[in-house]
């Protein structure tokens, strides 16, 4: 056995919610010494060597990282490492150490090894489940757009309707006249683009969430809240790559029963054509009086930008996207993470599912709100076709100081309660479906799971 010194030491830690065990690198004080005692504290009687135990002199507890699991960094879930180690020199008369001394020649101290020594491990770790965190996020985002759609059809709308030409006076009656004019699945209008970018987009947003939090993390400390809010930037900046063209052809979509509305309601000025050489949209948003708007997929309008202005079409509003998703995620991941651990029944388990989908629905609505002024502004960058004396907005600069000047500051308000009952139930779904662990079922069924089993 060698001298008293930090040795390299292998934890392997087995979380209840999580089907594998994560080995945890750390030191701990092992082999002996010897010194030399006497029967009295050195003092009285003769002098002879005695083995001594190696124990810890310098101990630190790190939060232990779980790659793979909900919660990745737990600050009640620690291991100890030893940073240096000494024999102690005790008093032989008695069972217990009366007298303890730090012999300097059998301190040892080295550098202790990372959490994760191996980055290449670490990526592996991470990339092994990330299926299953897509299909967490693909399967919650679909799950709650259906379930609230035609709330946030009726935030878009809200947004864009300006002082005088009120065609809705609130959401319920925004609900209600899109009913009688379009039918009940007028509601659902935009709904199959959503349907189809909100898996890979809810998909990236967490999972890079998730990500940033583990590099962040990874040496083996909890996270602190400017670590927290630094992460969820990050995952905000990441989504929006499917965000921006996703709200775009949402929100054309949605608009076009607003302006068909407005201009058949009594003492409005029939809505001008849009500026723009893009007959498809043109022919979509801009009908006659009386008339009803011709049917038009995304697709179409897809098609039509990417032909009159390229890739950057799609892109309309990207920088008011980061506006809005960027400060949304700094504000909803660490809310959330932090009201979540109040949950757990004790610090090695999850929080019931329930918890944790009223805290997604806490978090959720208030970034929502907090955000709704960035997404006034989308929402109107985004809006190729205008009503009648509607205006048009160069910029994000541009269109805050023409809202201020022309509506006043209670216009940045507008749909905001819409976009809490929106975001509330659709985070709490996303985050009872990501802790539930729906896609690491799913890939536990999977044939070629079953097959390598």
């Amino acid at each position: 056995m060698p001298m008293c010194a930090p040795t390299e030491y292998t934890i392997y830690i087995e979380r209840q919610e999580c089907n594998y065990c994560v080995a945890v690198n750390t030191t701990i004080c092992m082999g002996f010494c010897f010194s030399r005692d006497s029967n009295v504290k050195e003092l009285v009687g003769p002098r002879f060597l005695v083995q001594r135990g190696c124990t810890y002199q310098e101990v630190e507890y790190r939060t232990a990282i779980l790659p793979g699991c909900p919660s990745h960094a737990d600050p009640h879930f620690t291991y100890p490492v030893a940073l240096s180690c000494h024999c102690s020199t005790c008093n032989t008369h008695s069972d217990e150490c009366a007298h303890k001394t730090s012999n300097a020649y059998t301190k040892c101290s080295k550098p202790v090894r990372h959490l994760y020594p191996e980055e290449n491990n670490y990526i592996q770790a991470y990339w092994e489940h990330l299926p299953a965190k897509l299909i967490n996020g693909g399967v919650a985002g679909i799950v709650g757009v259906t379930c609230v759609f035609p709330i946030d059809l009726a935030k878009t709308r809200l947004q864009n309707q300006r002082q005088g030409q009120q065609v809705y006076k609130s959401m319920v009656d925004c609900l209600i006249k899109t009913v009688r004019s379009e039918g009940y699945f007028g509601m659902y209008r935009g709904a199959a683009v959503n349907l189809t970018l909100v898996t890979p987009e809810k998909a990236i947003k967490l999972a890079a969430n998730d990500f940033f939090r583990c590099k962040l993390s990874k040496d083996g400390r909890g996270l602190t809240v400017f670590r927290e809010m630094l992460a969820g930037c990050a995952a905000g900046m990441c989504q929006v790559i499917i965000t921006t063209p996703m709200e775009m052809l949402k929100i054309q979509l949605q608009d076009a029963g607003r302006l068909a509305a407005q201009q058949r309601k009594p003492g409005i000025i029939p809505a001008t054509r849009l500026a723009t050489t893009n007959a498809v949209l043109s022919r979509s948003y801009n009908v006659v009086p009386n008339a009803s708007p011709r049917a038009i997929s995304a697709t179409q309008i897809a098609r039509e930008l990417l032909h009159t202005k390229g890739i950057q079409g799609l892109y309309k509003g990207l920088g008011a996207t980061l506006l809005r998703d960027v400060p949304f995620s700094i504000v909803y991941f660490p809310l959330f993470a932090n009201m979540n651990k109040l949950g757990k029944p004790s610090p090695d388990e999850a929080a019931p599912f329930y918890w944790s989908f009223i805290s997604g629905c806490v978090a959720g609505s208030t970034a929502a709100v907090a955000v709704n002024p960035c997404d006034v502004i989308k929402t109107r960058l985004q809006s190729l076709s205008k009503g009648a004396n509607e205006e048009t907005y160069s910029g994000i600069i541009d269109c805050f100081s023409k809202i201020i000047k022309r509506e006043g500051p209670s216009a940045f308000l507008k749909g905001a309660g819409c976009r809490a009952l929106v975001i509330a139930p659709l985070f709490g779904i996303v985050q009872v479906m990501y802790f539930v662990g729906v896609g690491e079922f799913i890939m536990s069924q999977s044939p070629l799971k079953l097959i390598s089993d």
